[in-house]
C-alpha cells in the first residue's frame, strides 16, 4: 500500500501524471528497490550480513514491484511509470483484467467498489491463495512426518 500514498499529492495540487503524481515516482522500480532497502536495513539489520540479506530484499523488492504490475493490469487511470524518474512515460501490461479502483473511500462503498472488489478477488486474491495453498501442500509432502 505504500506506493499509493502518492494519491496525498492531489490535495497538494500535484496532478496525475506528474513524477510525483498518482502511480508516478511511487510506483517505479527504482523506488521498489529503495523502499527494499530501507526497510532490509531499518527492519532486517540484525541478520547476519552476505547472502542472507539478498533473498530477504528480493522478496521485499518483488512485494512491492508487484504493486505496480498489478495497477498495469487495471482498466482504467493513465498507465504507471515503471523507469521513473529516468522516463516518466505511464504504461500499462496488454492484458488489463482488473478493473480500477475510485479514489477516495467516500466512491468506494458503491456499485464501482463492489465490482472492483469481485474483480480483485477474481484476478489478485483467488490466485494468490492457490499458490499459497500449493506452497504449503508442497512443503507439508516434503516434510517427513515423526
Amino acid at each position: 500500500m505504500i506506493p499509493d500514498f502518492d494519491v496525498i499529492g492531489f490535495r497538494f495540487g500535484i496532478r496525475y501524471g506528474d513524477f510525483w503524481g498518482h502511480r508516478g515516482f511511487t510506483h517505479s522500480l527504482l523506488f521498489a528497490a529503495f523502499l527494499a532497502s530501507a526497510v532490509l536495513l531499518i527492519g532486517f539489520w540484525r541478520v547476519l550480513p552476505g547472502p542472507g540479506r539478498f533473498p530477504i530484499w528480493m522478496y521485499l523488492f518483488l512485494a512491492t514491484a508487484s504493486h505496480g504490475f498489478l495497477d498495469a493490469m487495471t482498466d482504467g487511470g493513465l498507465g504507471v511509470a515503471f523507469f521513473s524518474p529516468l522516463d516518466n512515460h505511464r504504461y500499462f501490461l496488454p492484458w488489463r483484467p482488473i478493473h480500477v479502483s475510485p479514489i477516495g473511500i467516500g466512491r468506494f462503498f458503491t456499485d464501482r467498489g463492489l465490482a472492483v472488489l469481485q474483480s480483485e478477488f477474481l484476478w489478485i486474491w483467488l490466485p494468490a491463495a492457490v499458490l499459497a495453498l500449493s506452497v504449503w501442500l508442497m512443503r507439508r509432502r516434503a516434510t517427513p512426518s515423526t
